[in-house]
């Protein structure tokens, strides 16, 4: 004889669903306006020096800006306060697009696991939508007035108003059904419930 799971719980996996992988990487945005600013940079400065290099090259004489660029750090020194300022705004642009390109970015979509981990699918949740279906399960609970949901990657913020129960017993409800709720979106890293309720005020009623 089997007893059935509790209401509200999520029900134990079975011995012939497929295990999740250890590791789902995270999504990774292509970055695509700061590669194309950076590469049209870099072509805008290279085409001025193959300009300037073919004018000499042909007799002409250089370009006016050039040449005093050259005099100018002729007797610019390391320790000059604008050539400090030029190395860390380029030491800044170095960081920056380091940073670019180490992070994956596209934090706004949550990774999901596979219904089958050798098929080399993947799929994506935003966090808002993660968050309207959490905020309609937490408006199921009896006694919610109002709720305000906000999804992380490790977290998801709950802030609940009730007008009738008592508050620890909305909250443990919340809780409760907030984590089968997490459990339902099929996230390859499930965020931690975190909730919040207060009494709503009598105008609010």
């Amino acid at each position: 004889m089997t007893t059935p799971a509790p209401a509200g719980r999520a029900p134990a996996a079975a011995p012939g669903d497929a295990p999740a992988p250890a590791h789902i990487p995270r999504f990774r945005s292509a970055r695509r306006i700061p590669a194309a600013l950076t590469a049209l940079a870099v072509l805008g400065v290279a085409g001025l020096f193959l300009y300037d290099l073919i004018a000499v090259r042909a007799g002409r004489p250089g370009m006016q800006w050039r040449r005093e660029l050259a005099d100018q750090l002729g007797h610019k020194t390391p320790a000059d306060p604008w050539v400090l300022v030029a190395a860390g705004v380029l030491a800044a642009a170095g960081a920056l697009l380091l940073f670019l390109a180490l992070t994956p970015g596209l934090r706004r979509i949550l990774s999901m696991r596979p219904p089958q981990p050798e098929d080399g699918v993947r799929a994506g949740l935003e966090r808002k939508a993660a968050a309207l279906v959490l905020r309609d399960r937490a408006m199921e609970v009896s006694g919610v007035r109002s709720a305000r949901v906000a999804v992380r990657r490790s977290r998801v913020k709950v802030r609940a108003q009730s007008h009738f129960r008592e508050l620890a017993e909305v909250r443990a409800d919340l809780e409760e059904v907030l984590t089968v709720g997490i459990a339902e979106l099929g996230l390859a890293h499930p965020p931690q419930p975190r909730v919040r309720v207060t009494r709503a005020s009598a105008g609010n009623r």
